[in-house]
């Protein structure tokens, strides 16, 4: 069954509805070399908009600010209709080490600022977005909980953490009558599959919504790489920082093969097969979409209407596959679960 931008889904245990695909903002502005201008942002999000969207992500620092303050001027005059969410913990000045980090000094001012600079009373959605290793999780929650009693902060969630930490700070916020964290941003594809180990179980368990971002893995799977872009360039290329990153390697073209093989059948470009494969994941909100250009928004969009055969996400699934590790792959053993089960059949819980 295809579906629509406004076809709204619950994220995590909260009540608010969002649209199943968000609209990535780190491509508002030019700052960082290569985002879209305002007019070509102003089109981008018009379309999403009109289109039904609701779910709008950016960040305190992208393109240095320029994301928030266009998103606020394009967001005056529906604000009530949109759920902007935005991060904190990215360092804000170079030097200052209070600027960033996960601290309520960090939390506190960068709100504040985001605020001003999407020029509004209220955030729908704060992350923390990045994991610091040293701020206590008590100061976060209490922080946050805090910036929500005050009307300046909706909901609170978390991006970019150890499973382990935000199970904890979950179960420390239930037992203490804090703001519970409602979704949970990781970087999720068919070529990063990783958190299916932890982290997505986690989540599912500890009622947090999914937002993948990077659902494309930085364009590789659109299709554009190719064996030959395997060797890095000596200009400061998309391609090079994907080799950099480790995202295009021999094992994820082969992936991307695969990915190709099965837009063709459908009649479908190879994104909107990225996209509809991760937002088929039952545990899955809604994948950020980072287009540069209303053509890529467009098509993006169009992985809404993608529907697969069982065949073809068995091949997709196959293809990427990955191994959990211990204890999992040890526990789905059948000689294991025959030491708790004997020759019983049970039903996992629903």
């Amino acid at each position: 069954m295809s579906l629509t931008l406004d076809t709204y889904r619950l994220l995590g245990r909260s009540g608010l509805r969002v649209s199943p695909l968000a609209l990535g903002a780190a491509t508002f502005g030019t700052e960082w070399g290569w985002g879209a201008g305002r007019d070509e942002a102003r089109k981008l999000f018009d379309h999403y908009v009109e289109r039904g969207g609701n779910f709008i992500d950016t960040a305190n620092t992208y393109t240095d600010g320029s994301s928030e303050r266009l998103l606020g001027e394009f967001a005056r005059d529906n604000r009530e209709s949109l759920v902007l969410a935005t991060k904190y913990t990215t360092l804000r000045r170079p030097g200052d080490p209070n600027s960033g980090g996960g601290q309520r000094k960090s939390l506190f001012a960068s709100v504040e600022a985001s605020l001003r600079q999407l020029n509004t009373d209220y955030i729908d959605l704060l992350y923390l977005h990045l994991w610091d290793f040293t701020t206590p999780v008590e100061e976060i929650l209490r922080g946050m909980d805090d910036l929500v009693r005050q009307g300046k902060v909706l909901y609170v969630a978390i991006s970019n953490a150890p499973a382990w930490e935000v199970s904890r700070m979950q179960a420390i916020s239930d037992l203490r009558g804090w703001s519970p964290l409602v979704a949970l941003q990781i970087e999720y594809n068919l070529i990063e599959r990783t958190g299916e180990r932890d982290l997505i179980p986690m989540a599912r368990e500890m009622g947090l919504g999914v937002v993948p971002w990077s659902p494309l893995a930085g364009g590789v799977l659109t299709g554009k790489y190719d064996r030959d872009d395997l060797a890095p360039s000596e200009d400061g290329t998309r391609k090079n920082f994907n080799l950099a990153l480790g995202t295009l390697t021999e094992r994820n073209l082969a992936i991307v093969d695969v990915v190709k093989e099965v837009a063709a059948e459908l009649g479908r470009t190879p994104a909107q097969i990225g996209l509809a494969w991760t937002l088929r994941n039952p545990s899955v909100t809604a994948p950020i979409i980072g287009a540069r250009t209303p053509a890529q928004l467009k098509d993006n969009l169009g992985a809404l209407d993608v529907e697969f055969t069982a065949s073809q996400l068995a091949r997709l699934d196959e293809a990427s596959a990955i191994e959990l590790g211990f204890p999992h792959d040890m526990l789905a053993r059948d000689t294991t679960l025959a030491l708790t089960r004997g020759d019983m059949t049970i039903e996992p819980r629903r």
